[in-house]
C-alpha cells in the first residue's frame, strides 16, 4: 500500500483547506486511516481518523467542530476538510494506514503501518 497526500498550502487564519490522501495497492488490508500533524520541532500528533468502512470518524479535541474526515472507497481517497484554520494548525500533515483490526480508530502514531510523505500546511495570522 502506498499513500500520497495533496492539498496543502498557505492559508490565512479563518480560511479552509481540504487535504486528500490517495491509497494505491492492496487497499483491502486497510482497517483504518488517519491524519497526523507534525509542527516544527514537535512530535507527530493525531488529528482525525476514520475506519475503512467510513464509520467511527474520530477527531482530536483541537480540531473538533472545525474538521471533517471522510473517505471515498471507490476512489480509495481519504479527505480532511479543515475550516476556521488557526496558526496552531500549521505543520506537515501525514496520512497513515492501519492494517490491524481493532475496536476503533487508533490515535497513536506507532499503531500505523504505512505513511505518506506528507503535505505542508501553513496558516498565517
Amino acid at each position: 500500500v502506498h499513500l500520497v497526500e495533496s492539498g496543502g498550502g498557505l492559508v490565512q487564519a479563518g480560511g479552509s483547506l481540504r487535504l486528500s490522501c490517495s491509497a494505491v495497492g492492496r487497499t483491502s488490508v486497510i482497517f483504518s486511516m488517519a491524519w497526523f500533524r507534525q509542527a516544527p520541532g514537535k512530535e507527530r500528533v493525531f488529528v482525525a481518523g476514520i475506519k475503512q468502512s467510513g464509520a467511527d470518524a474520530t477527531y482530536a479535541d483541537s480540531v473538533k467542530g472545525r474538521a471533517y474526515v471522510s473517505r471515498d472507497n471507490i476512489k480509495n481517497i481519504m479527505y480532511l476538510q479543515m475550516n476556521n484554520l488557526r496558526p496552531e494548525d500549521t505543520g506537515d500533515y501525514y496520512c497513515a494506514a492501519n492494517f490491524d483490526d481493532g475496536v476503533g480508530v487508533a490515535t497513536m502514531s506507532r499503531e500505523y503501518d504505512r505513511w505518506g510523505p506528507g503535505t505542508q500546511v501553513t496558516v498565517s495570522s
